[in-house]
């Protein structure tokens, strides 16, 4: 009985650190995408409608989106500057959810201001 026990604590402590990085993956997707797109506001902006030369994201169709975040994750666009090593920073289904959400946003609308375009 002994042995068994110990057995399986032994079992445990060895499979604990590879359930971990699961359970904090799960932790970031059910916080949602704008807390992942944290990241991506510096460039894009905050709801993703970029200015100055900056690509916007908002409005986007998911697939295209989907497609091109995988395509810098795996280094296949040419000239790319920071967007690859980014991109590496988040798994298929993080990628997945920022498209959707991105996609999910009114390229027009204006989050945050008044008629005015300021700042409450």
């Amino acid at each position: 009985m002994k042995r068994h026990f110990i057995t399986l604590v032994a079992l445990a402590i060895l499979i604990w650190p590879a359930l971990a990085p699961a359970a904090d993956e799960a932790q970031v997707l059910s916080q949602g995408a704008p807390a992942l797109a944290e990241s991506c506001a510096a460039c894009h902006g905050p709801d993703g409608r970029a200015q100055a030369g900056i690509p916007p994201l908002a409005g986007n169709p998911e697939a295209v989106m989907r497609a091109q975040l995988l395509a810098f994750r795996n280094d296949e666009i040419p000239g790319a500057t920071v967007m690859p090593r980014l991109a590496r920073g988040f798994s298929e289904e993080e990628l997945k959810a920022l498209a959707a959400w991105f996609a999910g946003l009114d390229p027009e609308e204006e989050s945050g201001s008044d008629s005015n375009g300021e700042q409450p």
